[in-house]
C-alpha cells in the first residue's frame, strides 16, 4: 500500500527524462490536437516512439504493481475484447517494444509459431501462444498472477493502456483499459462506453463530441499520432484514482490543496500516442505520465507566463473539472511572486 501513495520524480529531478510543455501559446484548450507521431517534438528520435522508457521505470512498475495487488478489476477491465484485437494489440506492443528498446526486450520464436518475449528489465519472460495468449509468466512473482496477455505487457512498460474497438455498424466502444496511473478517473466506470459517452464530463468536450463518429474513425485509419494533455497537481503520485485506497480520506487523495504557506505545485503531462488497426477495426491508445515542477517553471519569464496564462484562459466549467475552482487565485498570484 505505501508504494500506492509513493512520489514519482519530476522531469527536472531524473537524468533522462523528456520535456514536454503542450500549453507554449498560454491557452487552455479542449481540442483533439493530434499530430503524426513522426513529428519531432523537441526530444529527438524518443518522440517518434510509442513508448518511452527511463530510470524511472522501476518505480512506474511497483505503483501498477501495487494497484493489481490492492485490486486487480479497479485497473484492469474488458468488455468484448475480441481474441483477434487482443491478438493484433499484444503483437503491436511486442514489435513495437523490441524495435523501439532492443536493448531490453527481445523475441525468440518456437517451432509451433509460439513465442518466448523476454524483458531485461525485470527479469520476466512471458510464454505466448500462435494466437499471443498467454500461457506461462516465467521468473514472475506478482501478486494476483497475469490475468491475460495485455495484463503482463501493461506491467512492462510505463504507460497506461486502451483500446478501443468499432463494429460493422460504425458504434464504437471502449474495449480494454489497463490504468494504474488514473487522473481522476476509472476503468470500471468507462470500460464499454463509446467515446462520446467517456468525454462527457469533460468540460468544453461538446464540439469534439458532435464529431465522436469521425474521430475515433481517424484513431483507426491514419497513421499513428500523438496529442498531449495537461493539469495541475500538489503532489507527483502517479496514482489519482477517484476512489482512494483503504485507511485513506478522499481530501489527503486528490492532490489538489494547494497552499500558500507550502507550496507544492506540478504540471501533469500525459503524452497520449494513438496506432490504429484499421485490420481488425480498433486502436491502441497509451498514456504516458510526467510531472514538471512548478518551482522550476515559475524560473523561467516566458513559461512562468504562459502557465499562468493557460490558467486564466480557463472557463469557470474547465476550472471546475481541473479541480481549480478554489486555489487558482492563490496559484495565480503564487506564479506572479518571482
Amino acid at each position: 500500500m505505501l508504494q500506492l501513495l509513493m512520489e514519482a520524480k519530476t522531469v527536472e529531478a531524473s537524468n533522462d527524462a523528456v520535456y514536454y510543455f503542450p500549453l507554449s501559446n498560454g491557452r487552455y484548450e479542449v481540442k483533439p490536437g493530434l499530430i503524426p507521431l513522426t513529428n519531432d517534438v523537441g526530444n529527438g528520435q524518443v518522440d517518434q516512439q510509442v513508448f518511452q522508457i527511463d530510470e524511472n521505470f522501476a518505480h512506474y512498475r511497483d505503483v501498477k504493481l501495487a494497484g493489481r495487488a490492492e485490486r486487480l478489476s479497479k485497473y484492469y477491465q474488458t468488455s468484448n475484447y475480441s481474441d483477434a484485437v487482443a491478438s493484433a494489440i499484444a503483437q503491436l506492443i511486442i514489435n513495437r517494444l523490441t524495435q523501439e528498446y532492443p536493448q531490453y526486450f527481445h523475441i525468440e520464436r518456437g517451432s509451433n509459431a509460439d513465442i518466448k518475449f523476454y524483458n531485461q528489465l525485470t527479469g520476466e519472460s512471458l510464454y505466448l501462444d500462435s494466437n499471443y495468449q498467454l500461457q506461462i509468466a516465467q521468473n514472475s512473482s506478482v501478486i494476483p498472477t497475469y490475468a491475460s496477455t495485455l495484463d503482463a505487457l501493461a506491467a512492462q512498460i510505463q504507460e497506461d493502456i486502451t483500446v478501443i474497438s468499432r463494429r460493422e455498424n460504425g458504434n464504437n466502444w471502449v474495449s480494454a483499459i489497463h490504468l494504474c496511473y488514473p487522473n481522476h478517473w476509472s476503468a470500471e466506470e468507462k470500460i464499454g462506453k463509446d467515446f462520446a459517452t467517456i468525454h462527457l464530463p469533460v468540460a468544453g468536450i461538446e464540439k469534439i463530441n458532435r464529431r465522436a463518429n469521425a474521430i475515433v474513425n481517424t484513431m483507426i485509419i491514419r497513421e499513428p499520432m500523438v496529442r498531449f494533455a495537461w493539469g495541475l497537481s500538489t503532489d507527483t503520485r502517479l496514482n489519482h484514482h477517484p476512489e482512494p485506497p483503504p485507511n485513506m480520506s478522499v481530501k489527503q487523495w486528490l492532490g489538489r490543496n494547494f497552499h500558500w504557506e507550502h507550496p507544492r505545485l506540478y504540471l501533469r503531462i500525459e503524452r497520449q500516442v494513438i496506432w490504429g488497426l484499421p485490420e481488425c477495426e480498433a486502436a491502441l491508445f497509451t498514456i504516458r505520465t510526467y510531472f514538471r515542477d512548478c518551482h522550476v517553471i515559475k524560473k523561467d519569464p516566458q513559461l512562468r507566463y504562459q502557465l499562468s496564462a493557460a490558467i486564466r484562459s480557463m472557463t469557470p466549467e474547465s476550472l471546475i473539472y481541473k479541480g481549480l475552482a478554489d486555489s487558482k487565485a492563490d496559484i495565480l498570484a503564487w506564479l506572479d511572486q518571482v
